[in-house]
């Protein structure tokens, strides 16, 4: 396979200012997910999309890929991560040729391990290139879940299930922000890296699924690294 691994790091962040580029166990944040993709037959290429000059200092300086400053349009609160993934592709592509893959790499997940990269690349190769997605299980069941309309409570799924115990609820897996692959046809098909027939990648280790977007999980990202660490 050919597989171009993409780094999306916007500058820009408001709950948690330049996280990219906050140093978490010695090495910046970005680093993570950049050093999960090395030393991966499969992967031609590690490019690293970003509108920050020291973030793509950074990339650079860890070896990835950083042929261009992103553009404004792709680098403000609303522009969406396809949008991103589509115009690195393009680019890519064009200049070096077609790939079998697209992975995608957020650096707010700094703890997924290279074994679970390539258990998604096992899936992704044995399913005749599917879209791949990273899931883990549901920290809160959607069935103990409510709206609240009002004064009101309203169970989110209809019927709700407090009436059942823990151990009696059906599994529940929510996107963890992992880890995403898919065909380049398919994403610009679809437009979507989610679609009825995407395969799961669970992801059962909690500090994998940490996903850093404000200073609680920067705590959380502290807390686990020191647990893990011999």
């Amino acid at each position: 396979m050919r597989i171009l691994a993409l780094v999306a790091a916007r500058g820009g962040s408001k709950r948690l200012p330049e996280k990219n580029l906050r140093v978490l166990g010695g090495k910046p944040l970005i680093v993570w997910s950049i050093d999960a993709a090395k030393g991966n037959g499969d992967i031609c290429d590690i490019l690293v999309s970003t509108d920050d000059e020291a973030i793509a200092k950074i990339a650079q300086s860890a070896s990835a890929l950083v042929p261009w400053l992103r553009p404004p349009a792709l680098a403000t609160d609303t522009a969406s991560s396809v949008d991103v993934c589509l115009h690195a592709l393009d680019w890519y592509e064009r200049e070096h040729g077609v790939v079998d893959g697209l992975l995608l790499l957020q650096p707010t997940s700094p703890f997924r391990r290279r074994e679970t990269v390539l258990r998604g690349f096992e899936l992704f190769r044995a399913h005749q290139y599917r879209a791949v997605i990273g899931v883990s299980p549901a920290a809160a069941h959607p069935l103990w879940c409510f709206r609240v309309e009002g004064e009101t409570m309203r169970p989110f799924v209809d019927g709700g299930g407090l009436h059942l115990r823990s151990q009696d609820l059906p599994p529940a897996y929510a996107v963890n922000g992992a880890f995403y692959l898919i065909a380049p046809a398919e994403l610009r098909k679809r437009r979507s890296f989610c679609s009825d027939d995407t395969l799961p990648l669970v992801i059962d280790r909690p500090e994998e699924c940490i996903d850093i977007d404000t200073a609680w999980d920067w705590r959380m990202a502290e807390a686990a690294l020191t647990s893990l660490q011999p």
